[in-house]
């Protein structure tokens, strides 16, 4: 909980890579199209491994120290924060954009002040797990691993990939656990997509003014390439867990032959562990399909619990919003463990429409759990992609995610899969360490 007394004050950028604050403001958030004060208590410092980003062709909105009134920072460009996993930002930072102001890239732009020395950011610690956290990464450890592991499987096209591509040269914190030999195990599985999503990290048209922040896993990896390395983790990784589906491939889905061959061979080899799919959840047969080969846990990617806030921002090819839920519904069918990786934009995901809509996704889905991630878009170019003018009524995220939890109090929120030592025991308790 944050001691803060008083709001923090405005930061702002020179254009040179210097950040100053700016003590005749007081920084405000954003929610939807508006600018709001963030109430006191809900303000952190800045986690360890956060940044903070320049918002170029952008003028922060503030609170005059003095008069009270919202004002533009006039000294510099605006300033956001991007808060590391495990954190959900409450409010974007609020700013005016300007008319020739750039496209921003696929990062979170969470609303950051200063006060007495530190860093602050409007945010909660939604998960206690702890997989991926700076602190715990050892460089050496890291190479370490790479080496051995690639020397192990010098033929597998997989490896290579999570080697070369993911661990070392987008740090992916998944694939570095991976060569640390320890928790999830992340296993792209397609090149290709049947979606188009306007957010997309791994894939964007070159007509458009963003860029994919990494390339795309470009060949479809065989049962044998699989099997061959997830076989070894889950038989000797602390908290085991596998999932197909990543940030650097297409939808797995589309893989789903391939994937229930490997599960088959996995489960004759071992029992350890849980196996699981990041997914669109665009193909439920094909989920019916993995858990009678043994999927445990399914996790659903969305904007919203609405179909039209999703259609326009997924730009789905041959699937229906309908076909997403009853993914869900087959996995808990089975009794697995099914997840919703909830892209949260305040203003959109915490309005009594959504709200209501989230409501109705649960009760229908008998939903496991709710991963409040940060969506990775600039907020002024998603919000007129999918034509949103006005959101309506707001409740706040915080506020949100207290009425969810209080009226469903076993739908578990958190940031990551959890293993199968989560899922079966104590969810609260055990967490990677």
């Amino acid at each position: 909980m944050s001691q803060l007394q008083s709001s923090p004050y405005i930061l702002y950028s020179d254009g040179k890579g210097n950040i100053f604050e700016d003590t005749s403001l007081y920084v405000v958030g954003r929610s939807g199209w508006d600018a709001f004060a963030v109430p006191v208590e809900e303000w952190i410092e800045l986690p360890e491994g956060g940044n903070l980003y320049e918002l170029p062709g952008r003028r922060g909105i503030g609170i005059d120290v003095k008069t009270g009134e919202m004002r533009l920072c006039e000294k510099g460009w605006a300033v956001a924060a991007f808060i590391p996993p495990a954190h959900t930002g409450l409010y974007i930072a609020a700013y005016e954009t300007m008319p020739d102001a750039p496209t921003l890239p696929l990062f979170c732009y969470t609303a950051a002040g200063w006060h007495n020395e530190k860093f602050y950011v409007p945010a909660v610690r939604i998960e206690k797990d702890i997989r991926q956290e700076c602190a715990g990464y050892d460089q050496g450890k890291i190479e370490y691993g790479v080496e051995h592991i690639m020397k192990a499987y010098p033929h597998n096209r997989l490896i290579k990939h999570l080697a070369e591509n993911c661990c070392q040269t987008y740090h992916c914190p998944a694939a570095r656990n991976f060569f640390l030999s320890r928790w999830e195990c992340p296993v792209p599985s397609s090149p290709a997509c049947n979606a188009n999503c306007i957010g997309c990290i791994s894939f964007q048209p070159e007509d458009e003014t963003i860029v994919s922040t990494q390339d795309r896993l470009t060949f479809k990896p065989t049962a044998e390439e699989i099997v061959e390395f997830t076989v070894p983790h889950l038989q000797t990784a602390p908290y085991p867990l596998i999932s197909f589906g990543q940030g650097c491939e297409g939808e797995p889905l589309l893989m789903w032959e391939t994937i229930r061959e490997s599960i088959i061979e996995i489960r004759k080899h071992t029992e350890r562990g849980s196996i699981n799919i990041n997914t669109n959840g665009s193909k439920p047969n094909a989920v019916r399909a993995l858990c009678e080969a043994g999927l445990n846990s399914i996790r659903v990617s969305t904007n919203s619990a609405r179909e039209h806030i999703y259609t326009p921002y997924y730009r789905p090819n041959n699937y229906k919003f309908e076909d997403i839920i009853e993914s869900l519904k087959v996995v808990r069918s089975f009794g697995g463990w099914t997840s919703i990786n909830y892209f949260v934009f305040p203003g959109m995901t915490d309005s009594v429409e959504e709200y209501e809509a989230l409501r109705k996704l649960i009760i229908d889905t008998d939903l496991s759990m709710i991963q409040w991630r940060n969506f990775n878009i600039d907020p002024d170019w998603y919000m007129g992609k999918i034509g949103v003018h006005e959101t309506g009524e707001i409740l706040g995220v915080k506020q949100l995610m207290e009425l969810i939890h209080e009226e469903f109090p076993k739908v578990k929120f958190g940031y990551f899969n959890p293993s199968m030592e989560r899922i079966k025991g104590n969810y609260e308790a055990d967490f990677a360490h």
